[in-house]
């Protein structure tokens, strides 16, 4: 693999998801400082984010990985495959839109919302349309488009913005509006009706490749293209279930307004956390179009390659966050510092998540896609386990600590079987070096906060800066000397 392509398409895929989703948690500040911790109002945007991640999954039940695959098998027509998944992933949402809203105040009574059920009204038509645009973005990709998939991301991202900064800046400040404004949380309830308008402009923009839609519908292949994605469906639904159980669960194992309060504060801290998720997003979103279409397509080299270089840069992502972390602590309000604590076991998390995702091309490209079922389930059920029995002893710990052993058991789980039957030689000494380095630099930053506990924020953050370099440099050699 060239390590400049891949880099270069990680770039231009990862603008809209690295800058594109940056800029959005510009909105965290925001709400931090305008939603106060004790009132548990984020608690409720944490746990409705929650649920929509969760029923996107299964509504798009695994139909993008199924339409790379399909549409990069030769003697197969990517328009039609195109134009199955669209009508597929499309019925699908439009039956869960016309369900959702014959229930739907019993629905948002059972989530603890019935005072409010245009909450999930929202979150119903946003999920319906996000699952239906995942096909239109998967094919942008699949043609290798990026502008214009940068361009429809970064819409949605600018004018969320400017809608939430008029709700919280401006609305309170306008006695016409100030009603609307208390009557909805005092503004938490208006962030799911601007997500609502910015999802339903994109919907808009996308008109052309919607015609796609007219390419017609192959029964055989639609029959073969379900076989291969319900596995996914279970894949990718206990997948996010690792990501999102805790926060869907919290509030039932720590009920009360202390559970949404504590629930709050970790959605607010573990937002820090997910650059690591985003630049996992942005690795596979230039990743899956090069392994399942490209010219290197199934080469064990490929993925030993794209490993390698995902430890690499993740381990200097982590690295970054916990250096500076004086500083990005002020990304959330005081209030909320208190949870700071889980976010390096956060990111670990997610590093073995994307590990796990780079592991799990074996089953995928062998077509063996319920392992991945089995796999990512016994990853949930360790996660659920760990959260049941701990969140009512130590809170949102759990939480944090859930997800690094279900992650990790998943990880481990698909590296050893997926060995025996799709062995691939990764790099496993360079990896080691860089793992072993990355860990070696972060005990080493916390040594001055152990000797001296009120050590200057300044000599602190030049310290890790130099740390920071160290590892660069260890890169940067291996780079120059053709190692990676």
């Amino acid at each position: 693999m060239n390590l400049k392509s891949l880099i270069k398409d990680t770039a231009l895929y990862g603008l809209s998801s690295i800058v594109g989703r940056f800029l959005n948690y510009l909105l965290v500040p925001l709400y931090t400082y305008k939603i106060a911790a004790a009132s548990g109002g984020y608690g409720i945007v944490t746990n409705l984010y929650a649920y929509t991640a969760l029923f996107l999954a299964i509504l798009t039940f695994g139909m993008e990985t199924t339409f790379f695959r399909f549409a990069g098998k030769e003697g197969e027509d990517a328009r039609m495959v195109y134009s199955n998944a669209l009508r597929i992933v499309g019925g699908v949402a439009l039956a869960f839109v016309a369900l959702a809203f014959a229930l739907l105040s019993p629905i948002a009574g059972a989530m603890g919302y019935a005072a409010h059920p245009e909450y999930i009204g929202c979150f119903v038509l946003i999920t319906a349309m996000d699952a239906f645009q995942a096909i239109m973005f998967s094919r942008l990709r699949q043609q290798h488009r990026p502008w214009r998939f940068v361009a429809l991301k970064m819409t949605f991202i600018f004018l969320s913005i400017a809608l939430n900064l008029f709700i919280f800046l401006v609305m309170d400040r306008i006695p016409a509006l100030q009603d609307i404004y208390h009557r909805f949380n005092d503004g938490v309830g208006l962030i799911f009706f601007a997500n609502l308008l910015c999802t339903t402009v994109v919907m808009l923009l996308f008109i052309p490749e919607m015609r796609g839609i007219t390419y017609g519908f192959d029964r055989a292949l639609a029959r073969r293209m379900l076989a291969y994605s319900w596995p996914l469906l279970l894949l990718s639904l206990v997948g996010v279930l690792n990501q999102v159980a805790d926060k869907i669960l919290f509030p039932s194992l720590m009920p009360g307004e202390e559970g949404m309060v504590q629930l709050g504060i970790y959605g607010a801290c573990v937002k820090i956390a997910m650059i690591m998720s985003l630049l996992t997003q942005a690795f596979r979103y230039a990743y899956e179009p090069i392994v399942f279409g490209g010219k290197d397509k199934e080469s064990p080299a490929t993925l030993a390659d794209g490993m390698k270089y995902f430890v690499i840069f993740t381990a200097l992502a982590f690295l970054a966050v916990m250096f500076y972390m004086p500083l990005i602590r002020h990304f959330v309000a005081p209030g909320y510092w208190e949870g700071l604590g889980v976010i390096p076991i956060v990111m670990a998390a997610e590093i073995f998540m994307g590990i796990y995702f780079n592991l799990s091309f074996w089953y995928k490209l062998s077509d063996q896609t319920w392992w991945g079922a089995v796999i990512s389930g016994t990853g949930a059920a360790v996660m659920i386990t760990v959260n049941v029995l701990l969140v009512p002893k130590i809170g949102y710990w759990a939480c944090a600590w859930g997800g690094f052993c279900g992650y990790g058991v998943s990880m481990l789980m698909s590296y050893f079987i997926g060995q025996k039957k799709y062995p691939i030689a990764y790099d496993l000494k360079t990896i080691g070096l860089f793992v072993l380095a990355a860990g070696a630099l972060y005990v080493l930053s916390l040594v001055p906060g152990w000797l001296w506990s009120s050590m200057p924020v300044a000599v602190s953050l030049a310290v890790n800066t130099l740390l920071l370099g160290a590892y660069g440099l260890l890169i940067y050699k291996n780079i120059k000397t053709q190692r990676i």
